[in-house]
């Protein structure tokens, strides 16, 4: 059975735990390898080359794109990283060896980066292209010292491993992403050697460009696909789970078990990945399950997402949400019976490149959730001068979803456990489908909707 295995930045930053739990665990010699591991960069590595994932912070890129001192940010950054080599001594990485290679990493980095800053300068370029171009060579950084002090470690505790190095940071090759991953692996006697890949894969198309900070689940995902994999596995450091434990408790934080991949971009689309949805098409369409574990409970089969399950008796599978979105109203005592309407208000959200989350209407409203960032408020803006009434609100979006739920009885259980808990259910929608019922309520009452959704959805069925 060939696996390819992702590994994310918080479990890589525990990389004693990903060697004695994932790579070696309760293996024989003969089990050991037909697996590849596509790792991130270690813990906060890409927020401090690009900018913080959720604060915003800026990083090095930032520094870059403003004229600052991006080249001493660099310095200062190969410091941290080698600061981080220091925390695997233990676990027999060879520190001289991993400081050569991010030394020289960064190097050439700093190179590149001057070159394209004095292009920009001269004014004959298009700098967008030449900014998009830095974005992508300062990400591959974080991933390229991962995977090579994975495959260092790995050599070094007896096991047989090769580096996968997908950054293209040596050669001048005009290769896809596809091209550069079918080149890399091709040949490749998987039964004995265990592959370490960079989640950062360098292409024409830019990674970056194309997927942003998921692009190292899309390389994880390519690789699955091109070569055939049996199942495509995420180790993270929870488990896939019916709510998040942080908000209920441990003990009241389910996993999942099985789900479909239905469910999963209902997830994706509140934020709350268990896979980039850009990555899970391809898997999905070849055939290829995906796994989700927990790195701390190596024994535990985890959840599994595949295309056609469908519970075997109809409960809530996970609840879930966000409480960083707004409500967006478009009121009109005119709209009622005009065809076309909608068009008009999607038309505005395209020109911002603003996606919605839900949409519900009545005869002369419609409303959408959307996410509460910057460019949302420009959008609003022209709503307000283009419709005859347009109400904002800040809210929270809870999802009830599961794979069989299409029966009655499950939106009144939702409701009411609200309703015990005096939360006012501001908005609602649930497709045809029947995969998800979305609630939206007011900001302060997120933390108690989960809790008590999942206390009445999730953990009391379970434990009937």
């Amino acid at each position: 059975m060939l696996t390819v295995e992702k590994i994310g930045g918080t479990s890589m930053s525990q990389f004693k735990d990903v060697l004695h739990n994932i790579i070696i665990g309760k293996r024989s010699a003969s089990e050991m390898y037909n697996r590849i591991f596509v790792v991130s960069a270690y813990n906060n590595v890409t927020n401090w080359l690009l900018e913080h994932k959720k604060t915003g912070v800026p990083g090095i890129y930032v520094k870059f794109l403003n004229d600052g001192n991006y080249i001493g940010a660099l310095d200062e950054l190969c410091q941290k990283l080698i600061e981080i080599n220091r925390t695997f001594d233990d676990i027999k990485l060879d520190q001289k060896a991993a400081d050569e290679f991010i030394i020289n990493r960064i190097e050439k980095a700093k190179s590149y980066l001057l070159n394209m800053h004095s292009v920009v300068a001269s004014g004959y370029v298009n700098k967008k292209d030449l900014y998009l171009a830095a974005r992508e060579i300062l990400s591959s950084i974080g991933e390229a010292h991962s995977a090579f002090n994975s495959v260092n470690i790995i050599k070094n505790n007896g096991i047989n491993a090769t580096f996968i190095d997908l950054c293209g940071f040596d050669d001048s090759e005009s290769l896809t992403i596809d091209q550069r991953i079918h080149k890399a692996f091709a040949g490749v006697d998987f039964s004995n050697t265990l592959c370490v890949a960079t989640g950062y894969t360098k292409g024409t198309e830019g990674i970056m460009r194309a997927f942003d900070r998921g692009y190292s689940e899309v390389t994880f995902s390519k690789i699955a696909v091109e070569v055939h994999a049996d199942e495509a596995i995420i180790h993270k450091e929870f488990h896939l789970s019916s709510a998040d434990p942080k908000l209920v408790g441990p003990e009241k934080s389910i996993p999942v078990g099985h789900t479909n991949f239905m469910v999963a971009d209902q997830l994706a689309d509140i934020g709350m990945e268990a896979i980039h949805p850009k990555a899970s098409k391809p898997l999905e369409l070849a055939g290829i399950n995906i796994r989700i574990k927990n790195t701390f409970e190596p024994e535990h089969p985890g959840t599994l997402i595949s295309t056609d399950y469908v519970g075997e008796h109809s409960r809530i599978e996970i609840v879930s949400g966000t409480d960083k979105v707004l409500a967006v109203e478009v009121h009109d005592p005119m709209m009622v019976g005009e065809v076309g309407y909608d068009l008009r208000v999607m038309q505005v959200f395209e020109k911002y490149g603003v996606s919605y989350i839900l949409k519900s209407t009545n005869a002369n409203s419609i409303t959408m959730v959307i996410w509460d960032k910057p460019k949302a408020q420009d959008l609003i803006a022209e709503l307000k001068q283009e419709f005859y009434q347009v109400m904002v609100k800040e809210v929270a979006i809870v999802c009830c979803m599961g794979t069989n739920i299409a029966h009655p009885g499950f939106l009144y259980r939702a409701a009411k456990a609200l309703c015990d808990n005096h939360i006012n259910i501001e908005c609602f929608a649930q497709s045809l489908r029947q995969v998800n019922m979305q609630f939206v309520i007011e900001r302060k009452d997120y933390a108690t909707a989960i809790i008590a959704l999942n206390g009445a959805l999730c953990v009391q069925e379970a434990t009937i």
